[in-house]
């Protein structure tokens, strides 16, 4: 049964993967289409759900798809899941985050997805433009669990803040 506060929307399975240069500069795609049309975020697309793909493989294909860099699974760390309930109201997603330990030393060409640029952390979300989300949920699980796991939900309903809630962390919290 669907209730009010949970509407009746697709479930998009995606990966945002984070790349930074050797300076530590992250590497962020200003969006051509939407979602997050002319604002800055981390690259990342769908699962391909038909051919089996996994969240890792995903993320591989990605990488290399919108930014030429070539990397493995072994170079990535997944550091969250996050379930957003109605995203902009459009749709439920279930993201990978993933942080690749090997750093992106050039900007990729521009794409017809966007183009791209390495900007600082301090940077990101003040003199940057990003989705509204990323700034209250995203970064803040990037800068407090980068090097760990959290498994969390979102709900995102417009009209509200968003609400984050941790489900797991790995190693829990002394």
């Amino acid at each position: 049964m669907t209730s009010p506060a949970t509407p009746a929307l697709t479930y998009k399975i995606a990966v945002l993967v984070f790349l930074e240069n050797a300076a530590g500069e992250h590497l962020l795609l200003l969006r051509a289409k939407p979602p997050n049309l002319g604002i800055w975020s981390p690259i990342g697309g769908k699962l391909e759900t038909a051919t089996g793909e996994s969240p890792f493989e995903c993320a591989v294909r990605e990488t290399q798809e919108e930014t030429g860099f070539v990397v493995t699974a072994d170079e990535l760390h997944l550091f969250a899941m996050i379930a957003e309930k109605a995203y902009e109201g459009q749709s439920h997603w279930l993201m990978f985050l993933f942080r690749c330990r090997r750093p992106i030393d050039i900007i990729p060409a521009d794409m017809d997805e966007g183009k791209f640029g390495f900007f600082s952390r301090a940077a990101i979300g003040t003199t940057v433009p990003i989705p509204e989300t990323d700034r209250n949920a995203l970064w803040p699980i990037y800068d407090n669990y980068k090097d760990r796991f959290v498994a969390l939900k979102a709900d995102c309903a417009p009209g509200a803040p968003v609400r984050v809630e941790i489900e797991q962390i790995t190693p829990p919290v002394a």
